[in-house]
């Protein structure tokens, strides 16, 4: 296990630099997190702030998600915590910024947090992508922007998932289906959706709700697509009530077909679990591509 105090007060050291302020920082404490980085909070007895660890090549991983943090920030609608500063120490990358004190679920939370994201969504561009690449949990993600959707979603989501599942020894198990998948993205996605601004990353994990009720949104993988991705993942491993999901229709209706894009849009999801964690997901991915197949053949 990483000593953190050594890393803890060079970090604090920057911090300070970039908040402009005296930080001493006098407390350190491991916080538990996700399967990518380490995290943990430091603190003086009047700041604290959330730091993030990881291996000291990942920065630029971190230099996005500050960047995405504030590109949320901007939308004006679910929170998001403020980023600090990036930057490396003794071989470690790391990613600094708010600390939200969180709490549980309050009455009425759900329907703010869809209305919330409904508004978020309403943030858009002429184009899909993104202004720099970043990362899906720590695989590469990439965002050149392009004007067809279903075109952006074979170049660079879809198939470069499946191309990583290829060199990771799955070849045989989805390669066939994955081609004929993405021959037919047109079919299969069947709407033009506005370019929406996208948290990119929205499970049950990922929200929580500060003390006093508000809807707090982080660990992002920031871009402009079709909103019905940030749905489609909210559905993938649950957490999200019945009344966000009305609450977000009321103030913004799905398109039909949603259910089949559903499928689609966590396809990549799955495959992307698949390569980060295992054979564990194979199953699942097999089970969606045949879904999806069975729709359009």
């Amino acid at each position: 296990m990483t000593d953190l105090q050594p890393l803890a007060a060079a970090i604090a050291s920057q911090i300070g630099q970039a908040a402009g302020c005296r930080f001493a920082r006098v407390l350190t404490r491991r916080l538990g997190g996700g399967c990518i980085n380490s995290t943990f909070a430091l603190g003086d007895g009047t700041q604290t702030y959330f730091v993030k660890l990881n291996r000291g090549d990942l920065l630029p991983m971190f230099e996005a998600e500050a960047l995405g943090l504030a590109e949320l920030a901007a939308s004006k609608t679910l929170r998001v915590p403020t980023p600090v500063c990036t930057g490396s120490v003794q071989g470690h990358a790391f990613l600094a910024m708010e600390y939200i004190d969180l709490d549980g679920r309050p009455a009425g939370g759900g329907v703010r947090t869809g209305r919330l994201l409904a508004a978020m969504h309403g943030s858009t561009r002429p184009w899909f992508g993104w202004v720099r690449d970043n990362t899906i949990g720590s695989t590469p993600q990439l965002n050149a922007q392009h004007s067809d959707w279903a075109r952006f979603w074979a170049e660079r989501r879809l198939g470069p998932q499946l191309a990583l599942a290829a060199r990771n020894g799955y070849a045989n198990a989805l390669q066939a289906e994955g081609d004929e998948l993405l021959a037919r993205l047109p079919a299969l996605i069947g709407h033009g959706p506005a370019a929406s601004l996208l948290h990119g990353d929205l499970w049950g994990g990922n929200m929580a709700f500060a003390r006093g009720g508000e809807p707090v949104i982080f660990d992002p993988a920031v871009y402009f697509g079709d909103r019905e991705t940030d749905l489609a993942m909210t559905e993938l491993f649950g957490g999200f009530g019945a009344d966000f999901y009305a609450a977000y229709r009321e103030v913004w209706p799905l398109d039909p077909g949603y259910t089949v894009r559903r499928d689609l849009y966590n396809l990549y999801h799955v495959l992307n679990h698949l390569n980060l964690f295992g054979g564990g997901y194979l199953a699942q991915a097999r089970d969606l591509m045949g879904r999806l197949l069975a729709e359009v053949r």
